[in-house]
């Protein structure tokens, strides 16, 4: 039974630095070239789509859609009220208990 566990461990070791070693071959076959009238056809379609990007206008307004949520200057602290406007503070009068 140990006898089996080593093999089994050994395998599972082994098998995928056997993996790396074996040769690299490649399974697709590299497709026929393109004709004169294909290399025409997509220098063609380059043009126009560069031709059309150029004739998109420059966005002036940002696309963030979160830019109404936030505010966009952070709010200034109101101004502290003068001595003579606030109230007198309160006091209890006799003792804490706590």
């Amino acid at each position: 039974m140990k006898l089996f566990r080593m093999a089994a461990v050994l395998a599972l070791v082994a098998g995928p630095a056997f993996a790396q070693e074996s040769p690299h071959i490649n399974l697709m076959a590299d497709g026929p070239s393109k004709t004169e009238d294909e290399k025409a056809a997509d220098a063609a379609r380059d043009k126009a789509y560069k031709e059309t990007l150029k004739k998109i206008p420059d966005a002036k307004t940002s696309s963030d859609p979160w830019g109404g949520m936030r505010a966009d200057q952070p709010k200034q602290p109101a101004p502290k009220a003068s001595a003579a406007t606030s109230a007198p503070k309160k006091t209890k009068a006799g003792t804490a208990a706590n």
